[in-house]
């Protein structure tokens, strides 16, 4: 199951970084929550689109959505 999900995580990372998925498309097939991908993709060296602060509007939005 860990190779699997290792799989479906750099798969995500590949699909991102060659411009084939989004941000929030790489995050889905990756299946994990957008804050990690973020992680991930700095940990393989692979500079987000995202800037930090739209990062953070989009979770203060969804804070006030909820």
């Amino acid at each position: 199951l860990a190779l699997f999900a290792a799989g479906r995580i750099l798969l995500a990372v590949e699909r991102y970084k060659n411009g084939e998925a989004s941000f929030g498309r790489a995050a889905e097939l990756a299946g994990i929550p957008l804050r990690q991908m973020m992680t991930i993709l700095a940990e393989f060296g692979v500079e987000s689109s995202i800037e930090k602060e739209d990062y953070l509007q989009g979770l203060h939005n969804l804070r006030q959505a909820w």
